[in-house]
C-alpha cells in the first residue's frame, strides 16, 4: 500500500503534501492490516480440525493460544479497524471506507465459517479482497479534492497521455486484476494441498468436486490471465528506461515458472514450490510502482 501510494503521489503536483506521509494514510494501512490479521485468526479458529491433518506443525490455536483468546483478539482487531474506518469516512465525508471495511470484516468471517467450504466461492472472496488493496489506495487519493494532477509534458503515460483520473483508474485496475488472478490461482492450489483435511469438514472445494487434474487446468487458465495483466503493466510503464521493466519481467518469469512447476507437481512438496513462485511474482509486481517512483526521482520529475 505504501509502495503503490508512493508511486501515485507522482501523478500529482502536490502529491507529497496529501500523500502517504499523512496520518490518515497510516490509519488506512493499519486498519487494513488489522482486518487481515483478524481474518487469519478466525480462519485458523474454524480450521483447527482440518489443520491437524493438513499442517499439524503449524497449528497455533489450541496449542499456543487458547480458543477464547483467539476470538477476543479477532473481535478486538475488527473493532479497532472499524473505528478507524468510521474516522476516515468522517474526515473525508465519504461512506466508502465504512462500507469497504465492514464488507471485508463480514466476508472474512463468512469465508472462514462457510464460503471456503463451498465450490469456488471462498476462492473468489479472498482473491477479490486482495484486489481491493490497491483500490483502497487509489480511493484515498481520489478523496482529496485539493490534489492537482501534474501537467508535466516530460512524463507521458502510454495510451493515456498525461496523468489524469483515467490513468488512475487504469493503473489501479491492472494492479487489482494482477492481485486477483494470482491469489485466485494460489487459493485453488492450496485447496489441492488441503484435500484430505477439507474432506473431514465435508467441504466442496474445486479439487474435491472436479478432481485435481481439472483444477490444475483451471489454474493454467487463471495464470495465463495473470500474465496478460503483467503485459498491460508493461504497456503502461511511464518511462522507457529499461530498469522500469525489471519488476514486470521478474513477475512474468515467476508466474511462468509457477505454471511449469504446476505441470510437474505430483506431490505436496511440488505444490509448495508453485506457491513460492506465486508469492515471489506478487512481490515483484508490488515492487513495480516503487521502482517507477525511484526512476521518477532519478530523472528529476
Amino acid at each position: 500500500m505504501y509502495g503503490f501510494g508512493w508511486y501515485l503521489e507522482s501523478l500529482y503536483s502536490n502529491g507529497s503534501q496529501f500523500g502517504i506521509r499523512t496520518i490518515p494514510f497510516l490509519i488506512l494501512v493499519v486498519s487494513t492490516v488489522l482486518i487481515a490479521a483478524a481474518g487469519n485468526i478466525i480462519n485458523d479458529y474454524f480450521d483447527v480440525r482440518a489443520d491437524r491433518v493438513n499442517k499439524p506443525e503449524r497449528l497455533i490455536i489450541g496449542v499456543h493460544i487458547k480458543r477464547r483468546w483467539a476470538i477476543i483478539s479477532h473481535w478486538l482487531f475488527n473493532i479497532l479497524a472499524f473505528s478507524m474506518a468510521v474516522y476516515l469516512s468522517w474526515i473525508f465525508e465519504s461512506f466508502w471506507y465504512l462500507f469497504i471495511h465492514l464488507l471485508s470484516i463480514n466476508l472474512l468471517w463468512g469465508y472462514s465459517s462457510y464460503f471456503k467450504r463451498r465450490l469456488i466461492v471462498g476462492n473468489l472472496v479472498i482473491a477479490a479482497l486482495t484486489a481491493l488493496v490497491p483500490v483502497l489506495v487509489a480511493l484515498y487519493f481520489f478523496q482529496h479534492p485539493q490534489l492537482e494532477f501534474s501537467e508535466s509534458k516530460d512524463v507521458i503515460y502510454p495510451f493515456i497521455g498525461n496523468a489524469d483520473y483515467t490513468f488512475l483508474f487504469f493503473i489501479t485496475s491492472v494492479f487489482a486484476f494482477f492481485a486477483f488472478t494470482l491469489n485466485l490461482a494460489r487459493e485453488m492450489i492450496k485447496d489441492i494441498q488441503d484435500v484430505e483435511g477439507d474432506k473431514l469438514l465435508h467441504a466442496r472445494t474445486f479439487p474435491i468436486v472436479f478432481g485435481i487434474r481439472l483444477t490444475k487446468l483451471f489454474c493454467y487458465v487463471i495464470l495465463s490471465g495473470a500474465l496478460s495483466g503483467i503485459l498491460f503493466l508493461a504497456l503502461m510503464t511511464p518511462l522507457s528506461d529499461s530498469t522500469s521493466f525489471a519488476p514486470i519481467v521478474i513477475a512474468a518469469l515467476f508466474t511462468t515458472l509457477s505454471i511449469f512447476s504446476l505441470v510437474l507437481a505430483v506431490e505436496r512438496k511440488g505444490l509448495k514450490k508453485v506457491d513460492l513462485f506465486l508469492k515471489l511474482a506478487m512481490v515483484a509486481g508490488m515492487l513495480a510502482p516503487v521502482v517507477w517512483k525511484y526512476i521518477f526521482i532519478y530523472n528529476g520529475f
